[in-house]
C-alpha cells in the first residue's frame, strides 16, 4: 500500500501532538507501507529513510500580505486582531495562506500515486485537513486522523470553550467527516465522543492509536536533578491549566509526614512546561525540598530515557465526568514499563486501556487515595518488590502488527 502522509509537524520537540505524528510514521514505515511525507514544518527535517518534503509557505498571494499586515498591527499597537477576524471568517489569515499553501503544494505533487492519504495535525490547527477538503480528487482515498475534539465548544468540561467563529469550525469539521472516505482516531472514546456530534464519524471511524517509538536512549545523559538512588515519582510533559497538579502534591506531602524516612529516599518530579502553575510550583519546591519543579521544555529523548529510570510515572489528567483522549505519553509510558500512577476520570480511555482492575487509579483530586497509592508503592519500592508495568497486551496494541492489520483491513 502506498501512503501520502500530509502532517503539519515533524519536529519532535514542539508538541506531544508532533512525537504522536512522527510515531507513527515510523511505525507505518516499518509496517512495510511505501511512503511519502509532506510537511509543514517550515525547515527541513527528515525520518530515517522516509521520503519528506518541506511545504514551502506560499508568499505572492493576498492571504499572506494580509496575514503579515495583521501582524505588523499587532506588532505596533498591542491590538489582536485575531478574535475579531475570526468571528467574521471563523479562522485567521494566516490559517487561509497555511492551508493555501499545503493544499497547492499536495497538488502538484504528480510522481507518487497514492492508495491512501492521511492528514496528521497539532493542537487545535487540522491545517491539512482543511487543505484537502480543497482536494476533492483525493476525499475517496482520504483518512483524516482526529488526534483531539474540534471544535473547543466539544471537549468535555473543563476544556470546552467557545471560540470566536464557532460556527464556521463547526461546519469544516462537518465537511471533514462527510467527505473523508475514513476517519482515524486515537481512541475508542474519542470517536464515539465525536461520533456524537458528527455522526458520520461512526460509519467511517477507525482506531489507530498512538504508537511505541523505538529510540534507543541508551546513552542519553540524564538531567542532574533526577537522584536514580532514589524513590521517584514523574509527571512529563505539560501541565495545562486544566491539570490539577495541587492535589497530588498534597498527597505526596502527606506521604512525607507519615513516612520521614521517605525526605531522604524520593523525590517528586514535574518536567515540562507548567505555564499556569510554575509559580506556585516554586514556591512549594522552596518548602517541600524533595519536589523538582523542572518548568522547561526538555529534548524528547532526554524524557524517554528518564521515563525508563524513574520509580513510577504518572498520567494526571483533569477533573471531569470524561476524558475521551488518550495522551500522546500514554505508549512511552508503556514502553518504559514502570508502573503507572494514574489521575483520570473513571471514563476515562487510559483507565479503560490499563482496565477497571488497575490497581494505582484515583480521581485526580482525591488525595486520601493517592496518598494510599504514593505509600504501597514506596514500601514496594523499599523492599525491591516494586513491579514493572508487564502488559505485553497493551505493547502489542501500540506496536507495529495492530497498526498494520488496522490498514490492511480498509481494504476489506
Amino acid at each position: 500500500m502506498k501512503i501520502l502522509v500530509v502532517v503539519e509537524s515533524i519536529d519532535v520537540n514542539d508538541s506531544s501532538g508532533s512525537k504522536a505524528n512522527v510515531a507513527l510514521i515510523q511505525n507505518l514505515a516499518l509496517c512495510g507501507f511505501d511512503l511519502q511525507v509532506y510537511h509543514y514544518t517550515r525547515k527541513e527535517i527528515q525520518i530515517d529513510s522516509i521520503p519528506c518534503f518541506s511545504i514551502p509557505e506560499k508568499k505572492i498571494n493576498l492571504r499572506y500580505v494580509l496575514s503579515r499586515s495583521e501582524r505588523l498591527f499587532t506588532r505596533w499597537t498591542k491590538i489582536n486582531l485575531n478574535p475579531y477576524l475570526e468571528s467574521w471568517f471563523g479562522f485567521s489569515f494566516t490559517f487561509f495562506n497555511d492551508t493555501y499553501s499545503i493544499a497547492s503544494c499536495v497538488r502538484k505533487q504528480k510522481d507518487f500515486n497514492p492508495d491512501l492519504v492521511v492528514t496528521l495535525s497539532k493542537g487545535a490547527s487540522f491545517r491539512p485537513h482543511y487543505a484537502l477538503l480543497k482536494l476533492p480528487e483525493l476525499h475517496d482515498k482520504w483518512m483524516a486522523y482526529v488526534h483531539d475534539p474540534f471544535p473547543f465548544h466539544y471537549y468535555p468540561r473543563p476544556f470546552n470553550w467557545i471560540q470566536p467563529g464557532y460556527a464556521q469550525k463547526e461546519k469544516f469539521f462537518r465537511a471533514v467527516s462527510q467527505k473523508a472516505k475514513y476517519s482515524a482516531f486515537p481512541s475508542q472514546l474519542l470517536k464515539e465522543w465525536m461520533g456524537s456530534y458528527f455522526k458520520n464519524f461512526l460509519k467511517t471511524g477507525v482506531v489507530i492509536p498512538h504508537q511505541i517509538s523505538d529510540v534507543n536512549t541508551a546513552n542519553v545523559t540524564l538531567p542532574s536533578f533526577f537522584d536514580a538512588s532514589k524513590f521517584s515519582l514523574l509527571h512529563a510533559g505539560n501541565l495545562l491549566e486544566q491539570r490539577n497538579p495541587f492535589p497530588l502534591i498534597n498527597a505526596y506531602r502527606k506521604f512525607l509526614e507519615f513516612n520521614p524516612e521517605a525526605k531522604n529516599d524520593s523525590q517528586l518530579l514535574f518536567v515540562g512546561p507548567a505555564q499556569f502553575h510554575e509559580h506556585e510550583l516554586k514556591l512549594l519546591q522552596n518548602e517541600i525540598p524533595t519536589l523538582v519543579a523542572a518548568c522547561r521544555n526538555f529534548p524528547f529523548i532526554e524524557i524517554l530515557a528518564l521515563q525508563e529510570q524513574v520509580s513510577v510515572n504518572i498520567i494526571l489528567e483533569s477533573k471531569s465526568e470524561i476524558s475521551p483522549f488518550l495522551p500522546g505519553k500514554f505508549p512511552h509510558c508503556i514502553s518504559a514499563n514502570r508502573p503507572i500512577l494514574l489521575l483520570s476520570p473513571y471514563y476515562s480511555e487510559t483507565k479503560r486501556l490499563l482496565g477497571l482492575d488497575y490497581p494505582y487509579w484515583t480521581e485526580a483530586d482525591d488525595e486520601s487515595k493517592l496518598f494510599s497509592h504514593i505509600e504501597s508503592l514506596y514500601k514496594k519500592w523499599k523492599k525491591k518488590e516494586l513491579n514493572d508495568l508487564d502488559r505485553e497486551d497493551l505493547k502489542v496494541y501500540l506496536g507495529n502488527d495492530y497498526l498494520k492489520n488496522s490498514f490492511i483491513s480498509l481494504k476489506d
